[in-house]
């Protein structure tokens, strides 16, 4: 199993290279998406929501992230949670149903701020 780090701000050209990985490799790639692990911030009010800075290393779950993705790399599928932008929280019905592959990658604009992560 090969995982691979794509990292880069807004606007990079992350997703376009994601995009290109997976009609080159099919069914033998998975993408985990570093936006599916925001905390669950649907407790907090409209007010706190707007300021709330996702753009900082603390907004991530980078537990649960680092978890699922050694449970892939055990062979486990996982389920991804399901990340809203309008409520800024997980869906408690949906999640998204990761079998493991040959190749992993992760994708986010602050992967590589974890330690744990890029071990």
């Amino acid at each position: 199993m090969l995982i691979i780090g794509i990292a880069g701000g807004s606007g990079s050209g992350k997703s376009t290279v994601v995009r290109r990985l997976q009609e080159v490799f099919k069914d033998r790639i998975v993408v985990i998406p570093q936006d599916s692990y925001y905390k669950d911030l649907s407790y907090l009010s409209e007010e706190e929501k707007e300021v709330y800075n996702f753009d900082h290393p603390n907004s991530i779950d980078f537990d649960l992230l680092c978890h699922q993705l050694e449970q892939i790399k055990h062979g486990q599928a996982i389920e991804q949670p399901v990340y809203s932008y309008i409520t800024c929280g997980r869906s408690k019905t949906e999640t998204v149903h990761v079998e493991p592959a040959d190749i992993i990658i992760v994708e986010g604009i602050l992967i590589y701020n974890c330690q744990k992560l890029r071990r």
